[in-house]
């Protein structure tokens, strides 16, 4: 069991309302059930899960799967706020280098706003809600600049600024977003391998998670057909099953074949499930079903956690995940319903039976 730092947190109390939390999630049997409705009466009856509130506050703007989608994402902050608001001490600092990567994903939705040239008044409508009290700091600095530089130089001097600092005027939007992805890693991890927020355990998990990201990264830039030279720029150091030399010896791979071989070299890598990944990978002409993948085995690896240390910070990230996946499976289900796919094409999408 990992150490359970002794002081102000509230371990015992704080683990078990998020295990209460966990249970009031939408279980795969109503999720199948909210399969067979449609868009109107989804948001009916997730109002009953626990929406209410957020399908209320923005039904007087917004209709169908924009209303669903704004009080979906405006229900995750607040969830995300509730959370952290009630853990103390050692375990809150916990939770938070964990749910700081929130933060950086509304960043990289600015960013993408203001590349796209997507007028404030969508942005604040569509994209990052105004009623949302998370989304006023990037809806300002989608209003007071134009262009990714001017998105950069207002950054400079918050954690994000030092991020892009070594960017050098590249703005390029893949590149800034991936700057931000090594930070927050590179921060987090940091925190968890020192000082008063040290915790092996968790600082495993993450390294875990930098280790699928760079798988991603490595089969996405296959497919983009990077130059060989460009490619290890795009690595996030510090993760745990693929050392730095495979990681180089990967990123020059030239098929998938190859890099597979070369991922399956990594003594801590698994490779279950992936030759039927890979190949609906090359049928459906996306990525989606590595990613899938790699997500169930982090998901099953933190529930591990969770179970092996029930007094620590593992029953609150273990449910953040688990509210994460609600909230996706939620808005595939109503995207799906929205262009009418069938329900078996939805239902294939969803992450059911974790």
């Amino acid at each position: 069991m990992a150490t359970v730092t002794t002081g102000q947190s509230n371990w015992a109390n704080a683990s078990a309302r998020g295990k209460a939390r966990k249970a009031g999630l939408i279980d795969d049997t109503r999720m199948r059930q909210l399969l067979q409705q449609s868009p109107d009466s989804i948001a009916a009856s997730i109002a009953e899960f626990g929406y209410r509130d957020e399908l209320d506050k923005y039904a007087g703007s917004l209709s169908g799967v924009d209303l669903i989608e704004a009080a979906l994402n405006h229900n995750m902050d607040r969830d995300l706020k509730q959370v952290l608001g009630f853990c103390q001490g050692h375990l809150k600092g916990l939770v938070s280098i964990y749910t700081e990567r929130f933060t950086y994903q509304k960043v990289k939705a600015a960013l993408r706003a203001i590349h796209s040239g997507v007028s404030l008044d969508v942005v604040a409508s569509q994209v990052l809600p105004e009623q949302n009290e998370a989304n006023l700091q990037w809806l300002e600095l989608v209003n007071n600049t134009e262009t990714l530089q001017d998105a950069v130089s207002a950054l400079d001097g918050t954690q994000f600024g030092r991020a892009l600092a070594d960017l050098d005027g590249n703005n390029d939007l893949m590149a800034i977003e991936d700057a931000l992805d090594r930070h927050y890693y590179s921060a987090a991890t940091k925190k968890l391998r020192e000082g008063t927020t040290r915790h092996p355990m968790l600082l495993r998990y993450l390294r875990t998670e930098i280790d699928h990201r760079n798988v991603i990264n490595l089969f996405r830039i296959l497919k983009q057909k990077m130059p060989a030279e460009k490619r290890s720029e795009l690595m996030i150091s510090g993760g745990r099953a693929i050392t730095s030399t495979l990681l180089r010896q990967a990123a020059e791979a030239e098929n998938e074949e190859s890099l597979l071989e070369i991922l399956r070299r990594a003594p801590g890598f698994d490779d279950s499930g992936f030759d039927e990944a890979l190949a609906e990978s090359r049928e459906g002409g996306t990525l989606d079903p590595i990613v899938n993948l790699l997500n169930i085995q982090r998901l099953e690896l933190l529930n591990r956690m969770n179970m092996l240390n029930p007094l620590s910070a593992f029953p609150l990230i273990y449910y953040i995940e688990r509210k994460v996946l609600e909230v996706r499976n939620l808005r595939l289900l109503v995207r799906g319903k929205a262009v009418d796919l069938p329900n078996d094409v939805i239902a294939s999408h969803l992450r059911l039976g974790l």
